[in-house]
């Protein structure tokens, strides 16, 4: 008669299988946590733009190094606001990336039409406002930034003329254009402030030829929400000021360069992915940082920056962080003289997201 061993028994059979199956799980999900989380970015520009793209790519590189190999990045530039986003970003849904960040205005509706494709991938929009159960939106208060901008221009100003190179008529471009002129207007009534639009994000030739046109038409001052430094290498040339753009450009124009608006998307990408980590993360939201959130920072301002300037400039930047200071707070009237925000009140944020006046002291109109 054979004898049955403890090693054969068939119960034995069972429990060792089933401890070998629990181990081989076990081992796939530990194999699972190391895998990096994939991360990919969409830009509309160069990486060597000197502005938007390029500050986005700082802050890719700021996530990188604050997460190390808990995360792999990639990145698409030089991609068009056209069928061309749809398609990469559906590439990069479909290759295998956990989170996609699309990082112009014009990617708004390709990001969202992509994510209901992709409902398990996340999706991050830069400056849109629409959002979605596996897509949110996000951008600065940019405009905080180009009020106190509009500061040190009406302080500085000669000729009382601003200039100012648009890229779109959008809202995005719209709020910061009035908001630099409320900024100069607050310290200097006389203030008008002209605009040239280029119908374009980054294209140097048309850049520079704006804003040698508008210091011809007197403008001594210059600002944009374009993305390449060509306006303060016209201003450096021309014995003018300028202000940079998203990034610190005082090395195209270290006389005529004042200061910069710029943000820090690191600090923002950083805590977004880190809620992806944890498994936080949710979507349909919408978050707006500003100067107190650390995401819009002004670069250092310019030696030649009078002392009793660089003081208001502090003054009114404390006063923006601690809330007391709303650079769209009434009375405000648009530049036909009708009363848009009256006092004691200020625009919501659902308003400054659909903006489209210019405010007392722009000359013009907005184009259609």
């Amino acid at each position: 008669m054979q004898t049955m061993t403890h090693e054969n028994k068939p119960g034995n059979n069972r429990w060792i299988a089933t401890l070998a199956g629990a181990c081989l799980a076990a081992v796939a999900l530990v194999a699972d946590a190391q895998q990096p989380l994939k991360v990919a970015f969409v830009y509309i520009g160069p990486v060597g733009d000197g502005g938007w793209t390029y500050q986005h790519d700082l802050g890719r590189q700021a996530l990188e190094k604050s997460l190390g190999a808990k995360v792999k990045t990639i990145h698409v530039e030089n991609v068009p606001e056209t069928a061309d986003a749809e398609r990469v970003i559906r590439q990069l849904a479909a290759g295998g990336n956990d989170m996609i960040f699309t990082t112009s205005f014009g990617y708004m509706e390709p990001t969202l039409k992509v994510a209901k494709l992709f409902p398990k991938v996340h999706f991050e929009h830069a400056t849109g406002y629409k959002s979605a159960a596996n897509a949110v939106s996000y951008e600065a208060r940019f405009y905080e930034g180009a009020y106190l901008l509009g500061v040190i221009a009406g302080k500085m100003t000669k000729t009382n003329t601003l200039g100012f190179i648009g890229s779109f008529p959008i809202p995005e471009v719209i709020r910061n254009i009035d908001a630099y002129t409320l900024g100069a207007r607050s310290v200097n009534p006389k203030i008008k402030t002209k605009v040239i639009w280029v119908d374009t994000w980054y294209d140097p030739g048309k850049e520079r030829q704006a804003a040698e046109t508008l210091i011809a038409q007197g403008a001594d001052m210059l600002c944009q929400n374009t993305d390449s430094p060509a306006a303060v290498q016209v201003a450096e040339e021309k014995g003018v000021h300028a202000f940079g753009w998203d990034s610190d450009m005082s090395k195209y124009g270290p006389h005529a360069h004042l200061t910069a608006n710029t943000e820090n998307w690191g600090v923002y990408y950083i805590d977004e992915i880190n809620k992806q980590l944890a498994g936080t993360w949710t979507g349909n939201r919408n978050t707006r940082w500003g100067i107190k959130e650390g995401l819009v920072v002004l670069s250092p301002l310019n030696p030649s920056v009078p002392a009793d300037v660089v003081k208001l400039f502090e003054e009114r930047k404390k006063a923006i962080i601690d809330g007391t200071l709303l650079p769209f707070a009434g009375p405000l009237k648009d530049n036909t003289g009708a009363v848009k925000v009256e006092a004691g009140k200020a625009l919501l944020d659902e308003q400054l997201l659909s903006i489209k006046w210019y405010v007392e002291g722009v000359d013009g109109s907005i184009p259609k």
